[in-house]
């Protein structure tokens, strides 16, 4: 079987704490997008906001220990073990250490640092 990666919808912005309001901010005041804070219960991120951006959404995550912000992409599969037997046989690891994730989820990274969320389709949310 072929494994096809498609984009999700979800974008993550991991954004220092210092500059987390004046982000919230641009995102709703300036660019006047719909913006929402959304609980979350996380170790790492301690708040989020969720932006609706045409057909994606973006999630603002307030992280503390950060010095500069990352985007991180969402990548959905029909199947996550068959998804990361393929990258493991390509020298894609994982990287699960990065954040805490529900099962049948994995985190991965490009060279060049970006980090994916790879999950299966029917577990998108």
């Amino acid at each position: 079987m072929e494994t096809n990666f498609e984009a999700g919808i979800n974008i993550a912005i991991k954004i220092p704490k210092s500059k987390y309001e004046k982000t919230v901010a641009f995102y709703r005041d300036i660019l006047k997008l719909q913006v929402e804070e959304k609980p979350i219960d996380n170790p790492t991120v301690s708040r989020t906001h969720e932006v609706k951006f045409g057909n994606n959404i973006i999630w603002l995550d307030c992280v503390d220990n950060y010095t500069h912000s990352e985007t991180w992409l969402q990548l959905t599969v029909p199947n996550i073990e068959e998804a990361a037997n393929y990258l493991q046989s390509n020298g894609v690891g994982t990287c699960d250490e990065i954040e805490e994730l529900p099962k049948n989820m994995h985190w991965i990274q490009d060279p060049a640092g970006t980090v994916f969320n790879l999950q299966e389709k029917d577990t998108v949310n």
